[in-house]
């Protein structure tokens, strides 16, 4: 499923070209480096006319690197409405924290939680935890990591569609992560997930393509796409979620 749409995908790894063929020589700052760094991105529309809407997108990302251990915090939200009614109201959060044995190979620890008030869901969360690779890095911070683990998943159906009923078990998770620098301030980043529940191989499969190039200083925009794929989903329900969203972003 997820297959098809790969071509926003291709489109924007096209794109991603152009940013590097354009681009001044401010350094992004690389993932591993000790400390802590982050970025805070916003995205705003608002028309009006026919019908008058607001989308809002946010989101916080904070990376702490220590000498044996690496820990990501994240967090999202995305609201739309027209015409004074609600038709997207999301929040996700994340902590990942890695034991680094060496430069490649680390385990991971990892919760996360998400509240979707059109998905069916009342909120869907899992943990877990297994190994990791970085198979491939560079000096510019370019990497590609993979992970595979075992873990738990409880999702708590919304009432009216089936009051009490949850969607648990134990998971399997399997992820691979890539972030390449294009240029000095071009950077793209793909990232790919599949949770599977071990008694009865139900999947959950999610991609997230972005693009991000720097414009002045500490601020960029930044491209995301995102799809979500679930085998099994309450009734009224899309298997299929994709989200597009164009922030500004500042980094630190």
């Amino acid at each position: 499923m997820i297959l098809k749409y790969s071509l926003p995908i291709l489109v924007m790894f096209a794109a991603q070209m152009a940013f590097a063929a354009t681009a001044d020589k401010k350094t992004i700052v690389s993932i591993d480096k000790k400390g802590v760094s982050g970025s805070f991105e916003l995205g705003i529309q608002r028309t009006s006319g026919t019908s008058d809407t607001n989308n809002i997108n946010g989101a916080i990302h904070i990376d702490q690197n220590l000498e044996n251990w690496r820990n990501h915090y994240s967090f999202e939200s995305i609201y739309s409405d027209s015409d004074d009614v609600t038709t997207a109201e999301i929040y996700r959060g994340s902590l990942q924290s890695d034991y680094k044995f060496n430069d490649k190979e680390f385990w991971y620890l990892r919760g996360q939680a998400e509240r979707d008030l059109f998905s069916g869901y009342k909120y869907k969360s899992s943990v877990s935890t297994g190994y990791g690779n970085r198979v491939w890095q560079e000096e510019d911070g370019s990497f590609l990591e993979a992970s595979a683990g075992i873990g738990y998943r409880r999702n708590q159906i919304e009432t009216g569609t089936e009051e009490g009923s949850l969607d648990r078990g134990v998971i399997t998770r399997l992820a691979v992560k890539l972030t390449k620098k294009l240029s000095p301030t071009s950077a793209f980043r793909q990232s790919l997930t599949t949770q599977i529940n071990i008694e009865n191989l139900e999947t959950v499969t999610e991609s997230i393509s972005s693009l991000q190039a720097n414009i002045a200083n500490n601020f960029a925009m930044k491209l995301s796409y995102r799809i979500q794929y679930s085998s099994k989903v309450p009734t009224d329900t899309e298997k299929t979620d994709t989200e597009t969203a164009v922030t500004l972003l500042y980094s630190f």
